[in-house]
């Protein structure tokens, strides 16, 4: 079997050093070459083309954003930023790279000292092997048609919203900014989202998000009351359920699919509680998170919504709400902002 062949991208010795014992580790994977910034690893890239490239973000002469814009404009190569900075202003950089096309994210692992070491490397080669099999295209730019909506079932929209629900993973944050951008009007609900995301990135991908969009943007606290306009994230390491439309957190509840947010748990929880006065959207991610709940959520009455094929980075999560029949609408991330648009506006002439 080949190998899949990977190149690292990091201005540091000892990080690049670090990620090729990890990889290399598994017998599948190959480190074929390195690169001590964008300019070095634009070069690289040119004379043999990687399965995969992993790329730190903070560099000299030429950041993994810029790299990552110029690698993509010739060759569609899946990218994993792999960033220390994701606290800080640089932060806005990485999430950048993930919008013109990088894949995912994750951090600098530790050393082999760490107690985490081997559970890191492993979870990075599986990583790498299923980021190798994504086809990479350019995303669904605003304006732009994608598929036509897929509706079935009753298609009048629901008197009354007391909460939209909204799960995704990988490619999810430059498609809800998306969605939030494109949207016209102040949601007269709050919205609620689990996005499958590595600990220590969610702030930064809140601020990159608050940067762009008009709407309080926070992570959900344990108790706190949900106000309309407002879109709360899951934090890390703990799923997130919804009564009266107060935050109910739970860090007990084992993770399943190995993710403690879960999507599932989300949805299940507005099947419970708000049953027809929800609203619930999967959007793209690998795996199946999310379409049982989504089917719960229709079989109480809720409006159900999945993202489109076309407009998926990977339609994993969508698509098994869609062969599944939890999805009643199949939309994609601008049809989708202008049902959020319409939910309010019919909201505001109750």
């Amino acid at each position: 079997m080949k190998r899949i062949e990977v190149l690292l991208v990091d201005d540091s010795a000892t990080s690049r050093m670090l990620l090729q014992s990890m990889l290399e580790s598994d017998p599948e994977l190959l480190v074929i070459a390195s690169a001590r910034d964008g300019l070095e690893a634009v070069a690289c890239v040119r004379h043999r083309q990687p399965d995969v490239i992993i790329m730190d973000i903070t560099m000299p002469r030429m950041d993994g954003y810029e790299a990552t814009q110029q690698i993509l404009q010739l060759y569609p190569i899946p990218i994993i930023i792999c960033s220390g900075a994701w606290k800080s202003p640089e932060a806005v950089q990485s999430f950048r790279a993930i919008e013109v096309g990088a894949v995912t994210a994750i951090a600098k692992p530790e050393g082999p000292d760490s107690p985490n070491y081997a559970a890191t490397a492993a979870s990075i080669a599986r990583l790498v092997k299923a980021m190798a099999g994504v086809k990479v295209v350019r995303r669904l730019r605003r304006g732009m048609n994608g598929a036509n909506a897929i509706e079935t079932g009753e298609q009048r929209l629901p008197d009354r919203v007391d909460l939209l629900a909204m799960g995704a993973s990988t490619g999810g944050p430059p498609v809800l900014k998306e969605i939030f951008t494109t949207m016209k009007q102040l949601p007269t609900f709050p919205i609620v989202v689990v996005q499958h995301i590595a600990p220590g990135f969610l702030d930064g991908m809140v601020s990159w998000l608050q940067a762009v969009v008009p709407w309080t943007i926070r992570v959900a606290e344990q108790g706190e009351t949900l106000l309309p306009g407002h879109i709360y994230f899951a934090p890390d390491q703990s799923h997130i359920g919804l009564r009266e439309q107060r935050v109910i957190l739970d860090q007990q509840t084992p993770a399943e699919y190995g993710l403690r947010p879960t999507v599932d748990y989300l949805f299940q929880s507005m099947a419970r509680h708000y049953g027809s006065r929800a609203v619930g959207i999967l959007l793209t991610g690998m795996g199946s998170d999310g379409a049982r709940g989504l089917l719960q959520m229709r079989n109480s009455g809720a409006l159900t919504v999945a993202q489109d094929q076309k407009s998926s980075l990977i339609f994993g999560m969508p698509g098994e709400a869609v062969h599944s029949g939890a999805a009643q609408k199949v939309l994609n991330p601008p049809q989708i902002a202008d049902l959020l648009d319409r939910l309010s506006m019919q909201s505001n002439r109750r």
